[in-house]
């Protein structure tokens, strides 16, 4: 009986430990599109706005990538992201897991 109890607490401590991975998440942006990506927006996908821009003062030129990192204490996988780009044009996309992704592409 005490074997099953000490299984039971480790995949408890397991779990709980699981929601405390998603908390910082990073993943690798990438410019391949022709134009310089100006503002960069990523949102929990169950919120209905954009968090703030993650370019702000800056730029990420075509063929180039940076590392990301979204340490935002939320204990989601799934978010949103909009890319503004310098010759006017904007991509979103939706529904996206952060946690599995590990790099995100803008493309023309």
């Amino acid at each position: 009986m005490k074997t099953l109890l000490t299984a039971a607490s480790a995949a408890a401590l397991l779990a709980f430990q699981a929601p405390a991975y998603a908390e910082d998440l990073e993943f690798l942006l990438v410019n391949d599109s022709s134009a310089d990506l100006v503002e960069f927006n990523v949102s929990p996908a169950s919120s209905d706005n954009w968090e703030g821009n993650l370019m702000e003062g800056g730029y990420l030129a075509p063929g180039y990538e940076i590392g990301v990192l979204i340490a935002d204490g939320a204990t989601t996988c799934v978010y949103d992201i909009r890319g503004s780009f310098a010759d006017g044009s904007e991509a979103e996309d939706y529904g996206l897991d952060l946690c599995d992704l590990g790099e995100y592409t803008f493309t023309d």
